[in-house]
């Protein structure tokens, strides 16, 4: 099987991540291929909503740290975009079984909205990692939980429970671990059942509302200007140096 596992039934494509024995870490080859297949999506005219997913026990825990420190590679394939696939036009509702950190919680972010399992965690880890978002996380976390908390989970690196991530606006349910994508999946039905273009288009309406001046688009140029710019100082043996603190005391949180 490959890294990205992916089916449509009943108008519904859902999209696993797959590479549960790196906690579904962003490879270059993993970034690549969820690129390409929100394209497929895109071009589906049988698709009316998207699940995302991982394959448990995590959601998605952020760059592979092993192939940043070496090669750096993935680091390059989050820099050709300003999100980690490009806009489509049908909603995707992130299903998170796990921890999603930092690119993890990037991905989550630039669903429409989350659903969580009761084991998910959140937690943003750039600082530690010594790498600057690239993929909106600046521009969306405050947008679901407040620019105070978003700065408090940025600058500490700290990890947030799924009934805190309920409270705070970043997800909007919580629900036992296996009925986490059954539950994603029937809501996903009840936007499929409705008139497909009308739905997009109202879609559309929120998406450019939530861009106007106040922190849309505008700020995701800034944000990505930021991350180009860090990037010529970007040492993968520094982040090799820093992985196994970050793995330490993800554990322990």
């Amino acid at each position: 099987m490959g890294v990205l596992l992916y089916d449509i039934e009943d108008g519904i494509a859902t999209v696993t991540l797959n590479r549960p024995e790196a906690r579904n870490a962003l490879s270059s080859e993993l970034i690549r291929a969820l690129a390409d297949v929100m394209s497929a999506i895109e071009n589906d005219d049988s698709v009316g909503a998207v699940v995302l997913t991982g394959a448990d026990p995590a959601f998605c825990a952020g760059l592979d740290l092993k192939e940043l420190g070496s090669t750096g590679a993935n680091f390059e394939g989050v820099g050709k975009r300003s999100a980690p696939w490009s806009r489509i036009t049908k909603p995707v509702i992130g299903a998170v079984n796990g921890v999603a950190v930092t690119g993890g919680l990037e991905l989550a972010l630039n669903c429409d909205f989350v659903v969580a399992s009761e084991r998910a965690k959140f937690g943003d880890t750039h600082a530690r990692v010594g790498i600057m978002p690239a993929w909106g996380l600046s521009v969306l976390l405050p947008r679901r939980i407040g620019l105070a908390r978003a700065i408090e989970m940025s600058l500490t690196g700290n990890f947030m429970a799924a009934d805190e991530a309920l409270a705070f606006g970043l997800v909007n349910h919580v629900v036992g671990h296996d009925e986490l994508v059954p539950f994603a999946r029937s809501l996903a039905a009840d936007i499929v059942g409705n008139d497909a273009a009308t739905a997009r288009n109202l879609l559309a309406s929120y998406r450019r509302i939530a861009a106007q001046p106040g922190g849309g688009d505008e700020g995701l140029k800034m944000e990505y200007e930021a991350a180009r710019t860090w990037r010529n100082r970007f040492d993968p043996a520094e982040v090799e140096r820093r992985r196994a603190l970050i793995m330490q005391r993800g554990r322990t949180q």
